[in-house]
């Protein structure tokens, strides 16, 4: 099968955007990161195990964000500055009692539609990523990212003292032995798999609900190209041998801490071996199969927040509906 030309990613990745400006080269400076903490033109996104509070202004989906001296306490880590206005983000409970969920599961109903204006809800990124704007959305996946990440690494991993947070939260700094610990992700390769009949491969885990599929993917393993991964991790998991990995776009994903490097690939087997552990059912659609089980609503896609769903309305050729 030939690499198709028009092969561009349908629609934004929605977790890839952002405004800010990280300014790496401040994070050194305690004396410019106390000043920016207390000038009021600072905000703050609070976070909390993944969420934050959200709030509907017309049409529009925000981040509530708070002056230094309305956050609460907690450890603080800088997200950057846009048009002169430093942006910070502050490990804390979130204001007015509003509980966190792990890994930014949330219960709470939250559209454009369905909150009412100038309340604000807790919502995780799957729930809200994909209806921020490009400045919060950023904010959001970075604080979410930092947040996890401090939040495995209290204690070093060489003697066992407690780290204290440097480098406007991007280092943890052992005082008893002096290493340095920096934030990590996890690179992951997500592939979208196509047979020489232009057909897509769709598959679940054992933990999902019938119906509820997605694409494959896997975590890099150590001493690995990102091409090698593509194609072991589908040699593992349906038993089929792929060639051609194509490459077409990341963004990160930070339940805790991945980043989801999507590929198209070309299968040259089709006889389908799942594995057990990792996969309860995989199955070859083409266009018209796929459009049709999500009319009667046998499948349900990933949300278009994913990287999964932005790879499958890629090869389908237009957006689609059908969301988990």
């Amino acid at each position: 099968m030939e690499t198709r030309a028009e092969e561009q990613l349908i629609g934004p990745l929605l977790l890839a955007r952002g405004t800010v400006d990280r300014s790496a080269a401040r994070r050194a400076n305690t004396a410019w990161l106390e000043q920016a903490w207390n000038d009021p033109s600072t905000r703050v996104l609070v976070i909390d195990n993944g969420r934050t509070l959200v709030e509907r202004a017309g049409d529009e989906v925000r981040a509530v964000l708070y002056t230094p001296a309305e956050a609460p306490p907690g450890e603080r880590f800088l997200l950057g500055v846009a048009d002169g206005v430093t942006y910070f983000a502050v490990a804390a409970p979130l204001p007015g009692g509003s509980a966190g969920d792990v890994n930014g599961r949330v219960t709470v109903p939250m559209s454009p539609h369905d909150a009412a204006e100038g309340r604000p809800v807790p919502a995780g990124l799957r729930q809200a990523g994909g209806l921020l704007g490009d400045r919060d959305a950023g904010l959001l996946v970075y604080a979410v990212a930092l947040e996890a990440w401090h939040g495995v690494h209290q204690f070093c991993p060489r003697c066992g003292a407690r780290t204290t947070v440097e480098a406007g939260g991007h280092i943890r700094v052992c005082p008893r032995d002096g290493s340095q610990h920096f934030p990590r992700v996890d690179p992951a390769v997500i592939m979208l798999i196509r047979d020489p009949d232009d057909r897509c491969l769709l598959a679940r885990g054992p933990q999902w609900p019938e119906g509820r599929l997605s694409i494959l993917a896997g975590f890099v393993e150590p001493g690995e190209s990102l091409e090698a991964a593509v194609i072991r991790e589908v040699a593992e998991e349906v038993g089929i041998v792929v060639a051609d990995p194509r490459y077409l776009g990341s963004q990160p994903w930070p339940f805790p801490r991945s980043l989801m490097l999507g590929f198209f690939a070309n299968a040259l087997s089709t006889d389908l071996t799942p594995d057990a552990e990792e996969i309860a059912e995989a199955r070859w659609f083409s266009r018209e199969e796929l459009a049709r089980a999500l009319r009667t609503g046998d499948v349900r896609l990933p949300p278009p927040v994913s990287i999964a769903r932005r790879l499958i309305e890629t090869w389908y050729g237009s957006p689609l509906t059908g969301d988990w």
